[in-house]
C-alpha cells in the first residue's frame, strides 16, 4: 500500500492556478517595499530630511509612502493584503475538499478559522495604515499599524498550532512538519524584530527605521511559505485525500512500524 504524499505525479498539470497567489502578492509587496526604498535613497538618503513627517535621518516606510508615492504604497498593501487572507482561505478551501491532508479534529478547525480571521486583521490595518498615512493621520497610522503586526503574528500562531495538531496524526508525511517548522521560524524572527520595533520606535528612532524596514522585507518570506502549502495540492483531485482514506493509510503505517519493530528486536535476541 503505497504512502499518499500528496504525490503530482499522475496529473500535473491539474489545479495550479491558486499558487502563485501567494507568489504575486509577495512579489508585489517586495517590490513596493523596494520601490520606497530605491526612492528614499536616490533622493539623499540619510544625507538629509526629506519628507515633513521625517524626524530622524533614516526614513521609516511610512515617511516615503506618505509622499507623491503614496498611491504606489496604498495598492502594494490592498494587493498583499489580498494575496495573504486569500492563501489562507484556499488552504483553508483545500483542507475541506480532500486536495489537502484534511483536519481531523474540530480544534484543527478552529485554528484554521482563527488563523484566517488572524489575516483578516492583519490585512485590515495594512490596507488602513497606507491609506491613514503617518503625515496626516500620524496616531491613526500607529494604530493600524499595531493592527497588522498583531494579526499577522495571531495568524502566524494559529496557522502553526493546526499544522502542528494535523501533524501529529500524520507524522509518516514530513510536508506539514516542514510547513509549520518554516512558518515558526520566520514568524517567530519577526514577532522578535516587531517587539525590538516597538521599544526603538520611542528610544532610538533610527534602530526602528532600521527594524521597520527589515520588517517589511521579512514579511515577503511568510507570504512565500504559503506557496509551499499550496503546490502540495498540485494535481490532487477534490476527494483524493479525504479523511477516511487517510484514517486507514495512519492505521497501515502503525501496524508496519509496529511490525518492524518487533522483527528488529527479534533479530536482536
Amino acid at each position: 500500500m503505497p504512502l499518499l504524499t500528496n504525490s503530482n505525479e499522475h496529473h500535473p498539470r491539474t489545479h495550479w492556478w491558486y499558487v502563485w497567489i501567494p507568489v504575486f502578492g509577495s512579489v508585489v509587496w517586495f517590490g513596493t517595499i523596494l520601490a520606497l526604498l530605491a526612492t528614499w535613497l536616490s533622493e539623499g538618503g540619510t544625507s538629509r530630511p526629506r519628507y515633513s513627517s521625517q524626524d530622524n535621518s533614516i526614513a521609516y516606510i511610512s515617511d516615503v509612502g506618505a509622499d507623491f508615492l503614496k498611491p504606489l504604497f496604498v495598492t502594494g498593501c490592498c494587493i498583499t493584503a489580498v494575496a495573504f487572507f486569500s492563501s489562507l482561505v484556499i488552504e483553508r478551501y483545500l483542507r475541506h475538499s480532500g486536495r489537502l491532508i484534511p483536519t481531523m479534529r474540530r480544534r484543527e478547525k478552529v485554528f484554521s478559522v482563527l488563523a484566517v480571521l488572524g489575516s483578516v486583521l492583519g490585512g485590515a490595518g495594512l490596507i488602513l495604515l497606507s491609506i491613514f498615512d503617518t503625515k496626516r493621520h500620524p496616531s491613526l497610522h500607529r494604530v493600524f499599524l499595531l493592527l497588522f503586526m498583531v494579526g499577522v503574528a495571531l495568524s502566524a500562531f494559529f496557522t502553526c498550532i493546526e499544522y502542528r495538531w494535523i501533524s501529529k496524526d500524520f507524522h509518516f508525511l514530513r510536508q506539514l512538519r516542514t510547513a509549520y517548522i518554516a512558518k515558526g521560524i520566520i514568524a517567530g524572527i519577526l514577532v522578535v524584530l516587531a517587539v525590538a520595533f516597538a521599544v526603538a520606535l520611542w528610544q532610538a528612532p533610527n534602530a526602528g527605521a532600521v527594524l521597520e524596514w527589515t520588517i517589511s522585507l521579512g514579511f515577503t518570506f511568510y507570504l512565500l511559505t504559503f506557496y509551499y502549502d499550496l503546490r502540495q495540492a498540485k494535481g490532487v483531485h477534490k476527494g483524493e485525500l479525504n479523511a477516511q482514506t487517510l484514517q486507514n493509510q495512519r492505521r497501515w503505517v502503525m501496524m508496519r512500524e509496529r511490525f518492524g519493530y518487533g522483527r528488529r528486536s527479534g533479530h536482536g535476541r
